[in-house]
Order: C-alpha cells, then structure tokens, then sequence
C-alpha cells in the first residue's frame, strides 16, 4: 500500500451544528441556481438572485465560523485525507465531474443555460436570472461571461472569508487574501462591467480585465481588440500601452523584486479561485518526480505554443510587399526571431552556472522549434490558405476557414477552454487546485524563469528546526516536495513556486521563511545549515556579517 499522505492528520470529526447551519443556507442558494438552470420560473429575478447569492456567501461564512471560529492558532489539517470530497472518494469524484459538465456546457453549450433562448433572443433560465445585475452594471441583458463571473466573483469572496477564517492568526496569508478578493472583484468584474456603458455608436472599448495580461491573455492582439482601442483613441491607447507596458516592464520588475508571488497568489483570478475555493483540495496535487518531469515539459510546452501563435496572428496584421509597407510580416518575424536569439545568448552566458544540463537543452530545443515556426510563417500567407472543417468534425461542419482565422479559433479552445476551463477548473477535486498553473498558464512559465534566474525571492529553510513531519510538502499546491529542502537547510528556488506561503503557515517548527535579498546565495545546494553542524553559530554570525 503506497501512503499518499506526508503528514501527521487526525481522524475527521463530524459537523457541528453551526456548520450544519451553514450548509443548508448555503445549498439552499445553490438550489435557486440549479432551479434556474432548469426552467423554473421564479418570478421577480432580482429578488431571487439577491436571496441566492447571498445564501451562499452566507452559508460558507457561517459554515467557516463554525470551522474554524473556536480554534486556536496552529495547523488545521483536519483529517484531509480521510474525506470522501477531499481525498479523491466518491463525493470528490462527483464534484469533479459536476464541475466539468458545468464547464463544458458553459463553453460549448450556452444555450442550455438559457442564452438567448426567450422572446425576440432575450434570455431565460440561469442566464436570464442575472439580467437585473447585468443591466444594473452594464445597461443590457446578461451573457453567460457575465453570469461565469458574477459567480466567479462571489466564490472568491466567499471561500476567502472562509480561507482568512483558518488562518485567521498568519497576517501573510490573510493580506494576500485580501488582495485577490479585491483586484478579482474590481479590475476583473466591476471596472470592465461599468465601462461597457461607455459603449456607442461612436465609441467602443473591448471587455478589458486591468489586471490579465498576455500571454494568459490569449486574445491581447487580436486583431479587432487592437482596432478597437486605436479607435476609441485616448483612452484605448491609454489601455493598449499600458497592456504593452505590464508585459515588458511592470511585470519583469514586480518579479525581480517579489517573485511570481506578486501575481500569481495576490493578483490573478485563477491563483484567486485556486486559493480559495480550491484550498481544499490543495494536498492533490502529486509530488512525484515523473509528475514534476511532465509539468516542466508541459508548461514550456503550452508557453512555445503561445508565442508561436501570438506572433502568427500579429504577423497576419501585416502586409507582405515591401514596396508598399514599411514594416512588413518577414522584417517583423526576423525581428521577434533576433529578439529571442539575442535573450537566449545572453541569459545562456550570464547564467549558465545556474542552468542545469537538462533546462538548457530543452530551451534550446525550444528556440529551435520556434524560430522553425518562424521561418515557415515567412513563407506561408496565412489568409490564403482555407481549412476545410468537414475533415476535424467527422462531417458535422462543411465551412472552409482561413488558416490565420483557424489558428486563433484553435489556440483559444485548446488553450482559453479546455485547458483552463474545463480541466484547469473541473479537476481540482481530483488532480488539486492548481493543476491549469502547474501544467498549463504560459503566464506562470515565463514568470517561473524569471523567478528562477532573476528574482531576489526565496524560501530559507533552517534544517537543524526540521522534525520532517511532511506538513510543508503535503500541503504544498505546487507538487514541490518541500520537506526534502527543508531537511537539507537548503533554499527554495523553484520555477514553480507561486509564494503562497501555506508550507510556511503549517510548519509547526517556524522552519520556513518566505524572503526577498540579494540575488548572490539563493541557489545553494551545497551550503547548507544543519543541526548537526559543530560550527553552526559561527556559520550563522558569518552569514550575517557577510
């Protein structure tokens, strides 16, 4: 029998009465919802959808308090592996594929959700329950993103009262809580809601979430979002540049300076859900070695696809007579192709101490295979080539499309639906809360190498402290086996780390500590800090006068 668990965890108790409480008004907001989907009319839809939502803020806040209110401070393990919904049991399971069906039929199948399905294409059913909201925001009916996230939204604020609540006595935890309920609910729901209202004939700005930038923005630059911030003049240049600027600048900087950390545990709405509502089923996600192998080729894997695909369809912007345009498609390809040349060189020479035989070898084969993509779009007029559909739909659809057209289509269902909707979400009861961020979010893979080679962050580690107990590496989300760091004194630098800081609030020995200094020390598999060590305090003066 292989033990999964890496910690110390008590048997489970069962609920209390506050926590029963909590359960049935938080279900019996969910029943209003499931009644919706199904067809049930319910009369005045503001007032139903008010007592729904919040019913289930308040069934998860009471049901936290009675969690969570009475204890003290310390680990609260709570017996995770022995749950049916937390530890892969048949409520796991069926929790899991719920939220898929939901996923998949949010993505493909609208309309079941009533989307446009009343008189003259108003909506009804689950949709059209969010309509007063909708047009209380934006000054029309409701889409099925706005419904998405409108429950998004109110999940994030709900399961961080319930998150804030356990750690109640770690200030770290609960700030970063505090930030990502804040920028999901106004840069992501409320700021781009009311803009839609600036809307008219003469102006127009696309949806734009302030805080989402490219490449987990998928759709940055896309040809009619980028036509319509030009044309909304002022203002959509003011957002496009800004856009411009956090990917090649604000972002590169926070990282240098925080980490990941910066964005992926106190700013993004998926770390925000993934920490949240998915903090139960944190400990899922595997720590093994074969795991750590496939997440590292994955997610270098999704990030070439994404460049390749970005710089396709910016390409396909571009005319391709010299004599006509400046700036061509071939002079933009060769110049995006030197571009990676020249960072690749350069961070190939100052940081090849840092770079072990295997990560240098897959970049290079990543650059390779990008600049060969590069080099075939140079010869390809990606608007002349049709695909006929008929040959990937098993007949079901006829229609031919332009293969720039088609590559967009492709990388947003492949990357935007399946990946981090569908799975990315869906499969948090059975592979854990941040399987999209560990497998699949480009934006984590080209924050994760610039933490690695260019971050002053870290997680210090005093092994002489550590009774390998395991809680670090059990409740890691990422899949680091932390413990073994731990236990050797040896810092924590990782690509893959998002500084969410819970290996460091369930230590029971303070072995862990999250820090930002210089960038001299942070890789130091050799010097390490035991208990053991017959010079330990000198070492330790030593450090410190240094």
């Amino acid at each position: 029998m292989i033990e999964r668990n890496m910690s110390l965890t008590g048997q489970p108790v069962s609920l209390n009465t506050t926590q029963k409480i909590g359960v049935l008004v938080g279900m019996s907001g969910l029943f209003i919802l499931v009644l919706a989907m199904l067809g049930v009319q319910l009369g005045s839809t503001a007032l139903w959808l008010a007592i729904a939502l919040t019913a289930i803020t308040g069934g998860v806040v009471i049901f936290s308090k009675g969690a969570y209110g009475h204890k003290l401070p310390g680990i609260k393990n709570d017996g995770v592996w022995f749950k049916s919904s937390s530890a892969r049991g048949v409520i796991g399971w069926l929790s899991g594929i719920a939220l898929t069906g939901f996923y998949v039929i949010l993505y493909f199948f609208p309309a079941t959700l009533g989307l446009g399905q009343g008189v003259d294409g108003t909506n009804i059913g689950l949709v059209g329950l969010f309509d007063p909201l909708s047009f209380f925001f934006k000054g029309s009916q409701a889409s099925e993103w706005f419904m998405y996230g409108t429950l998004y939204t109110v999940l994030i604020i709900a399961f961080g009262v319930k998150f804030m609540w356990k750690y109640k006595h770690n200030r770290y935890e609960q700030l970063r809580t505090i930030s990502v309920m804040f920028f999901q609910t106004a840069f992501a729901f409320v700021i781009p809601e009311l803009m839609a209202r600036l809307n008219s004939d003469t102006f127009s700005l696309p949806y734009n979430d302030l805080k989402l930038m490219w490449p987990l923005n998928y759709y940055a630059f896309d040809q009619w979002r980028v036509d319509q911030f030009i044309n909304a003049q002022t203002i959509g240049l003011a957002f496009l540049i800004f856009g411009i600027l956090t990917i090649f600048v604000i972002s590169p900087f926070l990282t240098y300076k925080y980490g990941k950390r910066w964005y992926c545990s106190w700013v993004c709405g998926c770390g925000g859900l993934a920490e949240t509502a998915g903090d139960p089923y944190r400990h899922l996600s595997s720590k093994k070695m074969s795991a750590w192998k496939l997440e590292r080729w994955m997610i270098n894997a999704v990030l070439v696809f994404s460049v390749v695909m970005t710089t396709a369809i910016i390409s396909t912007y571009l005319g391709y007579d010299d004599t006509k345009y400046w700036f061509t498609k071939n002079q933009f390809l060769l110049g995006a192709g030197t571009f990676l040349v020249v960072m690749f060189a350069i961070i190939a020479y100052f940081k090849r101490d840092q770079l072990k035989s295997d990560a240098f070898k897959g970049a290079v084969v990543a650059l390779v295979i990008t600049l060969g993509a590069f080099v075939a779009m140079s010869f390809l007029k990606f608007h002349e080539i049709q695909i006929n559909a008929a040959y990937f739909s098993f007949g079901l659809n006829t229609n031919s499309y332009g293969l720039d057209g088609a590559m967009r289509s492709f990388y947003g269902f492949g990357i935007g639906s399946i990946f981090s909707g569908v799975v990315g979400t869906g499969f948090y009861p059975i592979l854990g809360n941040r399987v999209w961020c560990r497998m699949g979010c480009p934006m984590a893979g080209i924050l994760g190498i610039q933490q690695r080679l260019f971050s002053k962050f870290r997680i210090t580690t005093n092994g002489g402290q550590c009774i390998s107990c395991g809680n670090c590496s059990t409740h890691c989300e990422m899949g680091i086996d932390v413990r073994s760091y731990a236990q050797k004194g040896e810092n924590i630098v990782r690509s893959s780390c998002v500084g969410c800081g819970i290996c460091s609030a369930v230590c029971p020995r303070g072995v862990l500590k999250l820090e930002n200094d210089t960038l001299e020390g942070r890789i130091n598999s050799k010097d390490v800090l035991l208990g053991q060590d017959v010079d330990l305090m000198d070492y330790v003066n030593s450090k410190y006068e240094a």
